[in-house]
């Protein structure tokens, strides 16, 4: 752990900006919205925009990964981060400011996908769930600090009252954004002095380098037999796209497509990216006091239980987590909607829904958050890994997409409203979480299991055994 851990938070470092570039938007949208007049769809598309960019990095991801190792794409990413903190706190332009969150949406889908990938390949089986787990501690950490750089930004000129407010619409929102420079430079910076996956330099025949990294890792016995597995397992590969559509692989690419849907499709960022919209109506002002307020309670809760995550998930296992983690969430989103739908004045609705939301963040952050990116980085072999992980991924981002381009739409819809009032959208995400459940049947449970061990379960049998 003295070797494994300074590596390991150092390549978190990418999911901590992760995090934050997805977070950030949540305290900047009403400012947004008001700056530039922005209808509901554009709202949306503010929102959304940069999950476009996070589905194009994580389609260019696999090959430079594959081809020029894990490192060179962590680095790829922090420049990426950086271009995007700075150019979205310039703009003076909707259309501009769109164009450097895409941006920044390249770097979140190649850190989505490398920084999990580096951790698992480093790291013994024994500890490998929580050490991949770390990155979503980095990454919920990330959203929840922008919750309370949000808010303090936005209470920094409070006291000014409406002259507070036009400062927040025409320059506070910057200020969010700008935030993000400094750790983006670190991890830069701090990326050259981490070793290179071992599993990536054996497929490179550069064995010498690979064996001196493990025996760091885990001692010189497990360098040993884990280099040995890894070779026997790249034996048997070729790493081509017709290999990754195998019929022995059908089973596991299906899942890892299904189970990253299903993570957004289940709502998680709509609170993320809109929970002090849903709130602001607690507040008799702008939404600042109670919207960006609450926000803290959720992203923190959110860092809080995924800490219960890193300590249990190779204890417990994958699949008990995933389960019991996927019901809370339905049970959850069902209160959600019956609050929305019967509640008798938005004020009440905002005091009553901070305990379901609370339950549904807890759940998630204890189970579906940083469980489905452990499995994502198991289930599939060495020499496919980059691609395997950049199609699931993608799938992931397009998902997070539909749902945060819809909400609002769906939110501010007059027929869903006159009929369901603001009720509809957790019936939807509600619905998706059974359907999590169902497809967990298929999973198989990894844990502590070997990436070779795991990657014979498929070939041996077609499907896990």
């Amino acid at each position: 752990m003295g070797y494994l851990l300074p590596v390991c938070l150092v390549a978190t470092l990418g999911g901590l900006l992760f995090g934050y570039d997805t977070g950030v938007i949540s305290g900047a949208i009403e400012p947004l919205t008001a700056k530039f007049s922005l209808t509901p769809e554009l709202k949306g598309w503010v929102s959304a925009c940069v999950l476009l960019g996070c589905a194009g990095g994580v389609l260019a991801v696999g090959p430079i990964s594959d081809r020029f190792g894990r490192r060179l794409a962590m680095m790829l990413a922090a420049i990426m981060f950086l271009l995007s903190a700075i150019g979205t706190a310039l703009p003076q332009s909707v259309t501009v400011f769109n164009l450097f969150r895409i941006l920044g949406g390249i770097g979140i889908g190649i850190a989505s996908i490398s920084t999990p990938m580096y951790i698992a390949e480093i790291v013994p089986g024994a500890i490998r769930g929580r050490m991949v787990a770390v990155n979503q501690i980095a990454i919920a950490s990330g959203i929840a600090l922008t919750a309370f750089v949000n808010y303090f930004i936005a209470k920094s000129h409070a006291g000014d009252l409406d002259g507070g407010q036009r400062w927040l619409i025409e320059t506070g929102w910057r200020w969010m954004f700008a935030t993000g420079i400094a750790p983006s430079a670190v991890f830069a910076a701090l990326i050259p002095f981490l070793p290179e996956s071992p599993r990536w330099l054996i497929e490179r025949n550069k064995d010498d380098r690979a064996h001196a990294i493990l025996a760091k890792a885990a001692g010189e016995d497990f360098a040993r037999a884990e280099a040995a597995g890894i070779r026997e397992s790249l034996a048997r590969e070729k790493g081509t796209w017709s290999e990754l559509f195998s019929r022995s692989l059908a089973l596991p690419l299906f899942l890892g497509i299904a189970l990253a849907v299903l993570q957004q499709v289940t709502g998680i960022n709509v609170f993320m990216y809109f929970g002090a919209t849903i709130f602001k109506g607690m507040s008799q002002s702008t939404g600042v006091d109670a919207g960006l307020l609450t926000q803290i309670i959720i992203n923190g809760s959110c860092m809080l239980f995924t800490v219960v995550a890193i300590a249990t998930v190779d204890r417990w296992g994958r699949k008990p987590l995933m389960l019991l983690g996927s019901a809370g969430m339905f049970a959850a989103l069902i209160a959600m909607g019956l609050i929305a739908q019967f509640s008798a004045s938005p004020a009440q609705v905002g005091n009553w829904m901070l305990a379901p939301i609370l339950v549904y963040i807890a759940c998630f952050g204890l189970s579906v958050g940083p469980v489905v990116w452990v499995i994502l980085a198991e289930i599939y072999p060495t020499a496919v890994r980059g691609r395997a992980l950049g199609i699931a991924t993608c799938a992931l981002w397009l998902a997070d997409f539909a749902v945060t381009q819809t909400f609002p739409m769906m939110d501010e819809n007059p027929w869903l409203v006159e009929h369901f009032r603001h009720a509809f959208p957790f019936y939807l995400y509600g619905f998706f979480c059974l359907v999590l459940i169902g497809v967990m049947k298929f999973v198989p449970e990894t844990k502590g299991k070997s990436l070779e061990q795991i990657e014979a379960m498929w070939r041996k049998h077609g499907e896990p055994a």
